[in-house]
């Protein structure tokens, strides 16, 4: 059984300049990642933005959530594939903000489909991270 609370440390650290990639790091992992202002907000592009972390963060957390709900199931499954589509818009003041996620959830090789259907809704509903943000959240569910 997990004990919490649980605490999760990171590093950034940045010359000046909209131009001038950074690293950031999870003091659990060996290796940073290349951050970068993406182009669409006037920044050199080619590394990760805070964005692209945003989406993968929800993506990757559903998969980490079925996986254990999955085996918590004895779901079996050969793939489970997530293709993600974040939408960044202006809210009603004005502000920027994270509007919507659409997530395209693959399971394939899957022989337990009404099974894989309803662990596929409960990890959508208990994960953790997407249980965290105020993003619109929308599921298509392709089981084969």
């Amino acid at each position: 059984m997990s004990k919490y609370p649980m605490f999760f440390k990171a590093r950034v650290e940045s010359l000046s300049g909209i131009q001038t990639p950074w690293d950031s790091k999870a003091m659990s992992v060996d290796a940073g990642l290349q951050m970068a202002i993406p182009a669409e907000f006037e920044g050199p592009g080619g590394g990760f933005s805070p964005e692209d972390l945003y989406v993968m963060a929800l993506q990757n957390c559903f998969v980490a959530t079925f996986k254990v709900f999955a085996e918590k199931s004895r779901l079996a499954y050969e793939s489970l594939r997530v293709e993600s589509e974040l939408t960044v818009d202006r809210d009603e003041a004005g502000r920027p903000w994270m509007a919507r996620c659409v997530f395209a959830v693959y399971l394939e090789g899957c022989v337990q489909i009404e099974n894989a259907k309803r662990v596929l809704a409960r990890t959508s509903e208990n994960c953790m991270i997407l249980n965290s943000v105020k993003t619109e959240k929308v599921f298509e569910f392709h089981v084969s």
